[in-house]
């Protein structure tokens, strides 16, 4: 069992690397250089406040410090009229551009690798309207997605979609990745609740397809190719979203496990015995766990140190139905041997507590080092293998580690490898054993992609946290 983690060099200006220096043999393209024409031409459409040429830092560089470009502009257009105008100037001028939603992602995809244009969708957030009778929402691109959960809570709906950046990231940029999130085995895959789109292509030309209604078999969905497309295809300006009821239960529980295998019969267990009201299965190792203790400050409410942790959320509209069956699922988990301890929210705040244990892992890790980041899907059986892989590869390096966590119900691994300082040879041999991952042995290709409980369960160890 691992306690103390390995305390690496606080990220330096070292770290963040431009884009072009990452990939050496990658050659700006016979792109145009900005002019003051047209730096004129994009005041002229979006405005004054629209154009900026100043401070552009946090548009140039990802979330996470490691990468960054070095534009000189960052286009924001109001209007869908302005956004097609500013991309027709761009495609006729041979202009290159970078959308750029919240600026949230982990892997850099969203920042300049050169100088290309930003194109920032921050001044389209507006929330054009609810159906409170079909549970619809039209927004546009620029909305921050806890805004747009609050306003639907409003009318008692939720939005199908809930990650750890939700503060800041745009739902237009969750479209553009197709974000998974953290409720995917609930709700799905975020491209099952678009009902409507519209998109500029790169010519400027408008494709709207934006609808309200549920069924749709006209021909071809041509909005799902954008879903995913991360800006390559068009710059997706409005959506229209299906929304699921507010649930009035929510439920969570978290177990330690001594070992991976342990995890995925919890996790099994956890399907079988809650069924329809799961909402979420997550899985996080000792470094995860030790990281945000450690650097963010969070406390764990198990007693001990555990190999593994295993979190599940339920979410209905009948609370005495959904607490008996988790109650069911923790005694069958005890039962099983698969856990060693556990403990289930009593309140809405410690499930939020248990929750942000795992969703803070990333910010958890920006004060460790460089972090060669990998978001991967799976079998789930084999999910912990890639970790080990890459723990391997990399330990004979000084102050150096890897570590994993992610989605068990949609097969997402989160794989994190840590080393003091970029380092290019590292890299070289990181990334073709992700890519692989270990084909061998998985024989499958990767995707892109309280109360408290006791190992022998009774009525009298089954408690209350205060």
């Amino acid at each position: 069992m691992i306690r103390q983690i390995v305390k690496l060099s606080p990220l330096c200006a070292q770290c963040c690397r431009h884009g072009s220096k990452l990939y050496p043999d990658l050659n700006r393209g016979e792109y145009s250089r900005i002019s003051d024409v047209d730096l004129n031409t994009f005041t002229s459409i979006v405005g004054s406040n629209g154009v900026k040429t100043e401070e552009l830092e946090h548009y140039n560089s990802d979330w996470l410090n490691t990468v960054s470009g070095f534009t000189e502009l960052v286009v924001s257009p109001k209007t869908v009229d302005e956004l097609s105008a500013v991309l027709k100037h761009c495609n006729s001028q041979r202009l290159a551009v970078v959308p750029q939603g919240g600026n949230t992602g982990l892997v850099g995809g969203s920042n300049p690798v050169f100088d290309e244009i930003v194109l920032s969708l921050e001044r389209m957030n507006g929330i054009t309207h609810i159906d409170p009778d079909a549970g619809v929402v039209e927004c546009e691109a620029g909305v921050i997605l806890q805004t747009l959960s609050d306003k639907v809570a409003e009318h008692g709906y939720t939005v199908p979609l809930d990650l750890g950046a939700r503060g800041s990231c745009f739902i237009g940029g969750n479209l553009a990745t197709h974000a998974g999130g953290l409720r995917v085995i609930r709700y799905g895959q975020l491209r099952a609740s678009v009902l409507g789109m519209r998109v500029v292509l790169p010519s400027g030309q408008i494709l709207d397809g934006r609808s309200n209604m549920r069924k749709d078999n006209t021909g071809y969905d041509i909005k799902q190719l954008f879903i995913g497309s991360e800006g390559t295809l068009g710059v997706i300006s409005d959506v229209s979203l299906l929304l699921p009821q507010t649930p009035v239960s929510v439920n969570t529980a978290l177990f330690g496990c001594q070992s991976f295998e342990d995890v995925v019969k919890c996790y099994r267990i956890s399907r079988q015995y809650l069924g329809e009201i799961v909402s979420a299965c997550e899985f996080m190792d000792s470094l995860c766990m030790t990281s945000v203790q450690d650097n963010l400050g969070l406390a764990s409410p198990l007693e001990d140190n555990h190999n593994f942790y295993f979190l599940v959320e339920t979410s209905g509209m009948n609370n005495d139905h959904d607490m008996e069956k988790l109650e069911n699922c923790i005694e069958a988990v005890f039962e099983a041997g698969c856990a060693d301890d556990g403990v289930m929210a009593a309140s809405q705040d410690q499930a939020r507590h248990m929750m942000s244990l795992r969703e803070n892992v990333a910010p958890a890790l920006k004060p460790l080092g460089y972090n060669y980041k990998y978001d991967v899907s799976l079998p789930i059986k084999d999910m912990y293998s890639l970790v080990e892989s890459i723990r391997e590869k990399i330990s004979c390096i000084g102050n150096s580690f890897a570590l994993g966590y992610g989605h068990l119900g949609d097969n997402n691994l989160h794989l994190n490898a840590l080393t003091p300082h970029y380092d290019k040879e590292v890299r070289g041999f990181i990334n073709p054993g992700v890519l692989l991952g270990q084909t061998a042995v998985l024989k499958t290709n990767l995707c892109r992609g309280m109360h408290r409980m006791k190992t022998s369960y009774n009525s009298s160890s089954f408690r209350r946290l205060e």
